[in-house]
């Protein structure tokens, strides 16, 4: 089977959470080592005898530069068995599933939103709201479909944060409304977390400025 056509195998089986996987590539012929060393060298392959040991990593392109590797491998017929020695998963994937799996999953992020609505007192003006995602694998897609939220990633978290503000026009922070409609386009994608409001005020005027500036852990976000 060509080195290309393994590697969907393995990918297959790898699942959509796996963070590192080292793999190993024998040659038919003993003698294509050399060439195969070549070809793979991006990987920055480690040789023990007849075989090729590399590590890849699912962040950014590495899964498509293997992918194109092999092929090439395919294209000069070095011929060879691709093998899957072992990967890493993202814990944190794990207890996602784990807990969508439970009969009390949790809510659409947008039946979250209108409950944290309905928790605030009348009169209230600005909002910093937190959402934590149940994967890493869930940052990108969120932050895409919720880029008029103008989200920040939180520091070591799988977490964005964002303003709301109820005026919706002027200064920091987005109309409640187009927020809940951000949070329902990552609903239709399959976007799970938890969302609260971290902080909200009331009765703020901007007055010359964008608006008030939230503190957490002294430093503005």
């Amino acid at each position: 089977m060509r080195a290309s056509d393994q590697w969907r195998e393995i990918e297959q089986e790898l699942g959509p959470d796996w963070e590192v996987a080292r793999f190993s590539f024998v040659p038919e012929d003993p003698g294509a080592i050399g060439a195969a060393a070549t070809v793979l060298a991006p990987l920055g392959p480690g040789r023990t005898g007849g075989e090729l040991r590399f590590e890849v990593a699912r962040s950014g392109s590495a899964p498509e530069r293997l992918q194109n590797l092999l092929r090439r491998l395919d294209e000069k017929r070095v011929w060879g068995e691709l093998r899957l020695v072992d990967a890493h998963h993202a814990p944190q994937v794990e207890a996602a599933a784990a807990a969508r799996s439970l009969p009390g999953r949790r809510e659409k992020l947008a039946a979250q939103w209108d409950e944290e609505i309905a928790k605030l007192p009348p009169g209230w003006r600005d909002l910093l709201v937190e959402l934590e995602v149940d994967s890493t694998d869930f940052l990108a897609i969120a932050a895409l479909l919720g880029a008029p939220l103008n989200p920040a990633r939180v520091p070591g978290e799988a977490a964005l944060r964002f303003r709301v503000s109820e005026r919706g026009v002027g200064g920091y922070g987005v109309a409640p409304g187009m927020a809940r409609r951000c949070l329902e386009r990552m609903d239709a994608e399959g976007v799970t977390g938890d969302l609260g409001v971290v902080n909200a005020l009331s009765d703020t005027d901007n007055v010359g400025s964008q608006g008030p500036v939230f503190r957490i852990a002294g430093r503005a976000v």
